[in-house]
C-alpha cells in the first residue's frame, strides 16, 4: 500500500479510473472515517492504468483533501468545476458523487456516480457509492422507503458486491457490505466483512467503529469499548465512536462515562436520533426522567418511525404510574408504524394494566392475526380473557363465541411453540376455567420464573389458592432489584392477586429509590382491597332484601376486585342456590365458589368442611340432573 502523502507527485501523470477519493469513506455525520490512513491501493492502480487515459488533476487532489477534512461544499465545487471542464472526467464525477451523498444529497448523488458508470461500467467505487446511497436512503422516514427497506438492502447488497467483484482490496466495500449485513440481522457476516476491511487497512476508524457496533448487538461489551477506543484513537472525530462507547458504558452501568462520550458524539452531528435515545436512557437510568423524555422525544422528531424511542418514554411513564399518558405515547408512535406488533403488545398490556378488557383484547388479536405464533400476545391474550371472565358471569362468557375463538388462536399458539410451557400453561388456564378437567402436573415442573408466574396463574384459574402462593412466593424472593420486584408486584396486581403484589411491593420499598413507587403500589393494594370488601358488604345488603340478582352482581365485582375473599364466594354462593327457575349453570357455579370457599379457609373445623362437601355433592348431582332435562327440553 502507497502511503497518500506521497501520491502527490503520481497523480499528475496516473491514468486512474477512480480518484484518490477511492479508499476514503465518510460518516454521515461529516467525520472522515479514514483518520490518517491515507492509502490506495495497487490494485486500483493497476486497473485504472489498464482501463483509462484520464489525468487525475490538482484541482481533483485539492478536493479529496478537502473530502478528508469534512469540507464537502468546498470539494464539490471543485469536482464539479474539473467536470465543467471535462465531462468524461471520471474520478472527478465520482468524487462530486461521493460530496453530494455526504452532504446527503442522495438522488443528485446517485445521478452521478451513474455517470461515471457510464463512462467506466468497472468503476469499483461508483457501485460502492451507489450502495451506499441505497443504505443511507433507508434513514427516511418515507413511508415507501420503509415498506421497500427488505429490497432496498438486496440491491444495496448485489451492488456493493459488484464493485468487490472489481475491487476486492477497497476497504470502504467491505464495510458497505458489513452495514448491509448488520441491517439484515446477519451480526456474524457483518462482522467478518468489518475485519477483512480491518486487514485491508490497519488504520480504517470506521470499521472499528462499525465492528464495535455488531459486537456491542451481541452484548460483547469488552470487544466493542476496544473496537471503539481504537476508532477513536486513528479519528477523534468519529461520532459513530463516540456513540458506540456511549452505549456501552450505559449498558454496564457506567452513566457518567457514557454522558461524557454522549455528548462528544452530539457535539460532532447533532442530529442523531440513537446519541438522543441513548441519553435519555441514561438519563432514565439515573432517576432523571424529564431530561429522559426531552431526549427521547428529540430521539422521535429526528427517527419517528423507531419504535425504541416511544417504548422507552412508555416505561417511564409506567414506572411513574402515566398509564394513559403511556398508551398516548405508543398510539403516536403506530401512527407511523401501524403494523409493529411491540408497540401493539405493549398498548395491551398496558390496557390489561388499566383494566380496559376490550382494548387489551383487540391488541392481542391485532399481533396474533399478523403472527399467530407470537406467544407474548397469546398468554397476554388468554390472562385478559381470565378477567373478563372474572368480571362477567364466569359462565356465560364461556359458552360465548369469544371463548371458542379465543380457544382457537390459543390451540394455534401452542400447536406453532410446543415447547413453550408459558402457553402452554395459558392453554390449560383457559381450558380449565371452561370447566375442563386439567392436570397441571401433566405440563411439567416450572424452571424459571416466567414459568412459575405462569404455573401461579393457572393454579389461580382452579382456585388453588396456596400452591398459587407458593410459587408466587418463590418468584418475589428471586426477584433481585427494584425493577424485576416491581415487575412482578404489578403483575400481581393485575391478575388481583392482591397479597403477591402487597408481598413485592413491600419487598421493593426497601430497595433503592423504591420507596415512593412502593408506596403508591400499596395503596393501589389497599383501595382494591377495600373496594372488594365495600362491595361485598353492598352484597349482604342486598342478598338479606331478596335482591338476587343484583346481590350477585355486587359478589362478582366483589370477586373479581380481589379472588381471596372467602365470604364473598360464600356469599354468592348462597345467593346462587335462592334463584327461580332452578338452572343448572347456576348450581355449578355455586359449586365452585363452594369449593373455592374450603381453599380459602384451610383453618376451618373438620366437621364444617365435611358438612359442606356432602352438600357440594348434593348440588352437583342436581346440577347434573337439571342440565339433563335443560337438554332434553331442546
Amino acid at each position: 500500500m502507497t502511503n497518500r502523502n506521497s501520491l502527490k507527485n503520481l497523480t499528475l501523470g496516473l491514468a486512474a479510473s477512480v480518484s484518490i477519493l477511492s479508499n476514503l469513506t465518510w460518516n454521515a455525520d461529516g467525520a472522515s472515517a479514514r483518520g490518517d490512513s491515507d492509502t490506495i491501493s495497487g490494485t486500483q492502480i493497476a486497473a485504472a492504468r489498464k482501463t483509462y487515459q484520464i489525468r487525475i488533476t490538482r484541482e481533483t487532489v485539492r478536493a479529496d483533501q478537502l473530502m478528508l477534512q469534512g469540507k464537502y461544499t468546498e470539494a464539490a465545487d471543485l469536482y464539479k468545476g474539473e467536470i465543467t471542464r471535462d465531462k468524461k472526467n471520471v474520478p472527478a464525477t465520482v468524487g462530486y458523487g461521493m460530496a453530494l451523498a455526504r452532504q446527503f444529497k442522495l438522488d443528485a448523488a446517485e445521478d452521478y456516480f451513474n455517470k461515471a458508470l457510464a463512462h467506466d461500467s468497472m468503476n469499483a467505487m461508483a457501485h460502492a457509492g451507489k450502495a451506499m446511497v441505497m443504505f443511507n436512503r433507508l434513514t427516511s422516514s418515507s413511508g415507501t422507503v420503509i415498506k421497500n427497506r427488505d429490497a432496498s438492502l438486496r440491491n444495496a447488497e448485489a451492488e456493493v458486491k459488484q464493485a468487490l467483484s472489481i475491487d476486492p482490496a477497497m476497504p470502504e466495500g467491505h464495510v458497505t457490505l458489513g452495514n448491509i449485513y448488520k441491517e439484515q440481522g446477519r451480526v456474524d457476516e457483518a462482522i467478518n466483512s468489518y475485519k477483512e476491511a480491518i486487514h485491508l487497512d490497519p488504520k480504517y476508524s470506521d470499521a472499528y467503529a462499525q465492528m464495535g457496533i455488531a459486537k456491542l448487538s451481541k452484548e460483547q461489551y469488552a470487544d466493542a469499548v476496544a473496537a471503539f477506543k481504537q476508532a477513536v484513537s486513528i479519528n477523534s472525530g468519529n461520532s459513530t465512536a463516540h456513540y458506540g462507547l456511549g452505549r456501552a458504558y450505559y449498558k454496564q452501568g457506567l452513566y457518567d462515562q457514557a454522558l461524557k462520550e454522549l455528548n462528544t458524539s452530539l457535539y460532532q452531528n447533532r442530529n442523531s436520533a440513537p446519541v438522543h435515545q441513548t441519553l435519555g436512557d441514561v438519563y432514565a437510568a439515573q432517576g432523571n426522567t424529564v431530561a429522559a423524555i426531552s431526549e427521547l422525544q428529540k430521539s422521535i422528531s429526528i427517527k419517528p418511525e423507531n419504535p425504541d424511542a416511544y417504548l422507552h418514554i412508555a416505561d417511564i411513564r409506567q414506572a411513574r404510574g402515566d398509564l394513559e399518558m403511556s398508551i398516548a405515547e405508543l398510539r403516536s408512535g403506530l401512527e407511523m408504524m401501524p403494523n409493529n406488533a411491540d408497540l401493539h403488545l405493549r398498548v395491551a398490556d398496558e390496557s390489561l394494566q388499566l383494566e380496559k378488557l376490550d382494548d387489551a383484547v383487540k391488541e392481542y388479536r391485532t399481533v396474533m392475526d399478523a403472527n399467530p405464533q407470537n406467544s407474548a400476545a397469546a398468554k397476554g391474550l388468554t390472562r385478559a380473557y381470565y378477567l373478563k371472565a372474572n368480571k362477567e358471569a364466569t359462565g356465560a362468557f364461556f359458552v360465548s363465541n369469544e371463548y371458542e375463538s379465543a380457544q382457537r388462536m390459543i390451540d394455534q399458539a401452542v400447536k406453532m411453540n410446543p415447547n413453550d410451557m408459558e402457553l402452554r400453561l395459558a392453554q390449560a388456564k383457559l381450558r380449565s376455567m371452561a370447566g375442563a378437567p386439567i392436570d397441571l402436573a401433566s405440563i411439567g415442573t416450572p424452571t424459571n420464573d416466567g414459568e412459575r408466574v405462569a404455573y401461579a396463574e393457572a393454579l389461580l384459574a382452579q382456585n388453588k389458592f396456596a400452591d398459587a402462593d407458593k410459587e408466587m412466593a418463590m418468584v418475589i424472593a428471586n426477584a433481585g432489584d427494584a425493577k424485576q420486584t416491581f415487575a412482578v408486584g404489578d403483575l400481581a396486581l393485575m391478575i388481583k392477586d392482591l397479597p403477591s403484589a402487597e408481598a413485592a411491593y413491600k419487598k421493593a420499598a426497601g430497595m433503592p429509590g423504591g420507596e415512593e413507587r412502593a408506596k403508591r403500589g400499596l395503596n393501589l393494594v389497599a383501595k382494591q382491597k377495600d373496594v372488594a370488601r365495600q362491595e361485598l358488604t353492598l352484597g349482604d345488603d342486598l342478598a338479606k332484601r331478596s335482591q338476587l340478582a343484583s346481590a350477585i352482581d355486587k359478589y362478582h365485582a366483589s370477586i373479581y376486585d380481589n379472588p381471596k375473599i372467602a365470604d364473598s364466594r360464600m356469599g354468592i354462593g348462597k345467593t346462587l342456590e335462592r334463584l327461580k327457575p332452578e338452572m343448572s349453570k347456576d348450581l355449578k357455579e355455586a359449586v365452585v365458589q363452594y369449593k373455592a370457599y374450603l381453599a380459602l379457609t384451610p383453618s376451618m373445623p373438620p366437621k364444617e368442611v365435611e358438612k359442606l362437601n356432602k352438600h357440594i355433592e348434593n348440588l352437583s348431582a342436581r346440577a347434573y340432573k337439571l342440565e339433563q332435562k335443560e337438554k332434553e327440553r331442546k
